[in-house]
């Protein structure tokens, strides 16, 4: 029965699975970005936050980044191991692969949480917190109540990718939802009812994440078709290896994005006390604010980009392992027209809107110095949109379709030598903008890589689907 109950992978219509499976992944992850997007809305409206709480929440964010790269890793890599497996029909690996997996990220996670907690203050220093003593305060604080709920975040978004592959994305997007619509409840009461400032923010996120793992863990008692025994709990090391190494592009691509945070955070902290305005002790936190939040802007499409690829990846999985290559062949088509437009219209956005964005995360509340830099960033930071979304669709399509050294390559390209390496370097010709410069800059140069690796996916799965009598 296993086997028959995936079977319309390999036969229904290409443009209606990639509805079915992209639209609630897209929205899992939307609903996943929105915890510390809402955070930051909250902390930004809240006078008595300001700017030194949402650069504090940037300061914080790529250590959420770190647990979800691991979460992600072990998640998408089961994913991908039980899609493979499914269209093999060997749905007994596949079980095996959930097992181990939902092993790996509580011990992960648990680990992860300890260090946190043990080493809180050097993390902080590390990525930028010690901008001025109000926003190293506010870190502190938020960073402590957000590492004890590092299990939960993590085993909630691990799991999330391994429901979607055992046929139930809306329940995968529902169990995310649940937990982002409790945050979004108790945000405005812990920070404007009761003023517990970035406890507030944190426990609310926290209290969403546990919700969201109740659910999970609700779910893997009752999988459809890859259920696990208790023998499949037992950690096999070739299971982990395999499951790690499908996962890998999905890790690189979240922890290159840490390692370039850290330096960007690192590099405005810098210029920016050697900038007239943002040199004064009372504007020291405003570019490390503004580059957070136009992060936070870029997340969102991001969310889509990726929910739209990792909606794929149990269709080309399947499919890979049935041997249609032509049907891989013309859902990568359809995926990268469909990520080249949602870039277009954050593009429009970004370049026509800035002030309106802005005026979401506490405008009102801060000098004319917040909404120019803002606006600056906005425009410059994000005008190469499109090719970000294209290049990021293409490293999930290639890890979905088994090509782990072709992806995990091009992440780490994009996110390590041109992430770090221009947001290094730009600084110390342009200054400050040396920053903003240098994600642009990332972008294209990326895109010219992945337009390579593109044209070579095209006329090897062509060539595959022609040599097995399929239309191409």
């Amino acid at each position: 029965m296993e086997e028959k109950n995936n079977q319309f992978l390999g036969e229904a219509p290409v443009g209606s699975l990639m509805r079915k499976y992209a639209v609630p992944c897209i929205i899992s992850l939307l609903v996943g970005a929105l915890y510390n997007i809402v955070d930051q809305i909250f902390i930004a409206n809240a006078a008595y936050l300001g700017s030194y709480g949402n650069a504090a929440n940037t300061v914080v964010f790529p250590l959420t980044v770190i647990a979800l790269a691991i979460a992600v890793m072990i998640g998408d890599g089961a994913c991908a191991f039980v899609s493979l497996s499914l269209g093999r029909k060997k749905p007994e690996i596949g079980r095996k692969s959930v097992g181990n997996a939902v092993v790996m990220v509580i011990v992960s996670s648990l680990i992860l949480c300890a260090l946190y907690l043990i080493f809180r203050d050097q993390i902080i220093a590390m990525f930028g917190g010690t901008v001025n003593a109000e926003t190293f305060r506010y870190s502190q604080e938020y960073f402590f109540y957000i590492s004890l709920g590092i299990p939960f975040y993590m085993f909630g978004q691990a799991m999330n990718p391994v429901i979607r592959a055992d046929g139930s994305p809306r329940f995968a997007m529902a169990s995310t939802l649940a937990g982002a619509v409790a945050n979004i409840i108790l945000d405005p009461v812990f920070i404007f009812v009761f003023k517990w400032g970035m406890m507030g923010a944190a426990v609310a996120t926290v209290a969403g994440q546990i919700i969201t793992t109740l659910l999970a863990v609700w779910y893997i008692a009752h999988m459809k078709l890859v259920k696990p025994a208790r023998q499949d709990y037992k950690i096999s090391l070739s299971i982990c290896r395999r499951t790690l190494v499908l996962g890998m592009t999905s890790f690189l691509s979240q922890i290159s994005l840490v390692a370039a945070m850290a330096a960007i955070n690192n590099m405005v902290r810098k210029y920016g006390a050697l900038d007239p305005v943002f040199g004064q002790e009372a504007y020291a936190q405003i570019p490390m604010a503004v580059v957070g939040i136009v992060m936070k802007f870029f997340q969102i499409v991001i969310s889509i980009v990726v929910g739209m690829a990792a909606g794929c990846i149990p269709v080309v999985g399947f499919n890979m392992g049935a041997g249609k290559t032509g049907r891989v062949r013309e859902l990568f088509t359809k995926l990268l027209t469909a990520e080249a437009a949602v870039g277009a219209i954050a593009l429009i956005i970004v370049e026509l809107f800035p002030r309106q964005l802005i005026r979401i995360f506490g405008a009102a509340n801060e000098s004319a110095a917040y909404t120019d830099f803002a606006v600056k960033a906005f425009r410059i930071y994000l005008c190469m949109m499109i090719f970000a979304c294209v290049n990021k669709a293409c490293f999930i399509f290639l890890q979905a379709m088994g090509k782990a050294v072709e992806s995990t390559l091009l992440s780490m390209v994009r996110e390590i030598v041109f992430g770090v390496g221009f947001a290094l370097l730009l600084p110390l010709f342009f200054g400050l903008d040396g920053v903003l410069y240098s994600m642009p800059l990332s972008d294209f140069l990326t895109f010219l890589i992945a337009l390579l690796l593109i044209v070579k996916t095209y006329s090897e799965l062509g060539r595959a689907g022609a040599m097995q009598g399929e239309k191409v």
